[in-house]
């Protein structure tokens, strides 16, 4: 924030990259630990003496957790900034991932994973804002999709890692070992991440007891941030209740494979999400076009790959087909990353966190919805797993409705606004005004994820200058 009060780019560099990093390490611990249950799932069964409905509550009550957040830690994201809310954030879910370690019942190890979801939720919508504040706003898709590409590293460290740690040492030592993660990277946390560039400090909003009601209202005014609630509903779904808990005992009971084998697909769903990330940020930035086109294709493409897999007549899919829907399973984590896309040029800087908050529930939200509809139509059917992933279809139709609903008045609003911030008689803008999208700028494609880092270090500000909200 300028003296004026006007918005200015961030410069990026590679004083931003540094501190970027550190905020991304945060939420790549916090992903291990969040998805380190879809690794030991049938081990929790024998550990706590469940059945599928109970195992499915680990999931649902730790995403229920972490999407009543997403709201509230917009807010406090908003109000005491990224640093604040990443420590907290933490301390949480490295305390939730020892006491799940060492829980003697399956109501310790509930209350574990609720104190981790509640760590975890303080997560990427910090890093997303700290993307606000230290990078020009044109890069971001491509920070956006890089966050999302490390926490997928962090699902695959627990297929690759944590899985046969688990089964090599044990319940206690996996679970109690990988916690020290979590006190790594507290310590640069603490010492070294700023919230913001100097010169950039945000505008100071009055506080008081309507901050909250109007926060929330005014984001939600947005067609954007609606449209980016139900995008992200829509597409992030299959492939976290995949990989969050039902892949390996679908895999495995259902379809007869090995352990190892069974692994090896979950590992391709988190490559294939990190090579897609790197795709779908890179034509966002370089055609705004091209996101609802690509969010619907994803949802239609799992569509139809889940149910030519349900539908196989045989006993099991063939592995072609297996590994085909989880190639297509690895778009839906870029896929919903365009969620943010839509909701980020709807709202000024001092709302993003609330914004990205309210998007960002939205997968999980249908994760929850989905993982206990499977757990409930698996105990109903004698573990028919065909008829209980069929549920995956209902939630999709439910989303796709509401995209195709919202869409026109979303983008017919944000063209509005575009133009008016592009007339030459707009060439300041209130730090209350809502600029273009920072994917309607030209971004420089990168080959991997080494030069895509490489674009965001070496990024200049903008060259007029020209005042903008920073991505979420």
């Amino acid at each position: 924030m300028s003296g004026n009060g006007v918005f200015r780019d961030p410069p990026g560099g590679r004083k931003a990259v540094a501190v970027w990093s550190i905020g991304v390490a945060v939420y790549f611990v916090a992903v291990i630990f969040r998805t380190s249950l879809g690794v030991a799932g049938l081990e929790a069964a024998d550990r706590f003496h469940v059945n599928a409905s109970a195992l499915s509550t680990f999931s649902i009550l730790q995403l229920l957790v972490y999407a009543g957040m997403q709201v509230p830690v917009g807010l406090m994201v908003d109000r005491l900034g990224t640093k604040k809310v990443l420590t907290l954030g933490a301390v949480l879910f490295t305390a939730g991932q020892i006491g799940f370690a060492l829980a003697p019942s399956y109501g310790m190890a509930l209350a574990a994973r609720a104190l981790l979801g509640c760590g975890d939720a303080m997560t990427f919508i910090s890093v997303l804002r700290l993307g606000t504040r230290w990078f020009p706003a044109r890069r971001g898709p491509l920070t956006a999709q890089l966050a999302g590409l490390v926490g997928m590293a962090g699902n695959l460290v627990s297929t690759l890692v944590l899985a046969p740690v688990l089964h090599g040492v044990g319940w206690v030592q996996a679970f109690a070992g990988s916690a020290v993660a979590g006190v790594v990277v507290l310590v640069p946390l603490v010492l070294f991440l700023k919230d913001h560039p100097e010169g950039h400090e945000p505008a100071v909003r009055a506080g008081g007891g309507g901050f909250v009601r109007r926060q929330i209202r005014d984001s939600w005014r947005e067609p954007g941030t609606r449209l980016g609630l139900w995008v992200h509903f829509t597409t992030q779904f299959p492939a976290m209740v995949f990989l969050l808990l039902w892949g390996m005992p679908f895999l495995v009971e259902d379809q007869g494979l090995a352990r190892t084998t069974a692994a090896g697909l979950l590992t391709l769903v988190v490559a294939s999400n990190m090579g897609f990330g790197l795709l779908y940020g890179q034509l966002i930035g370089r055609r705004q076009s091209a996101r609802l086109p690509l969010a619907l294709g994803t949802i239609g493409l799992t569509a139809l790959l889940w149910a030519a897999t349900l539908a196989y007549p045989g006993p099991q899919a063939p592995m072609w087909l297996l590994v085909t829907l989880c190639v297509v399973l690895g778009t839906c984590g870029p896929a919903s990353m365009i969620g943010f896309d839509f909701a980020r040029p709807a709202n000024p800087p001092d709302r993003q966190g609330t914004a990205s908050g309210i998007t960002n529930m939205g997968g999980f939200l249908a994760s929850m919805t989905t993982l206990l509809a499977i757990g409930l139509l698996l105990d109903a059917t004698g573990d028919d797993y065909r008829i209980a992933f069929s549920s995956v279809f209902a939630v999709e139709l439910l989303g796709l409705t509401q995209i195709l609903r919202l869409r026109r008045g979303a983008l017919d609003r944000e063209r509005t606004r575009l133009a008016a911030t592009r007339a030459p008689s707009a060439s300041v803008v209130p730090s209350a005004s809502v600029a273009p999208s920072a994917s309607a700028d030209s971004l420089t494609p990168a080959a991997s994820a080494a030069s895509a880092v490489s674009v965001v270090s070496a990024a200049p500000a903008d060259p007029a200058d020209s005042p903008r909200p920073a991505p979420a």
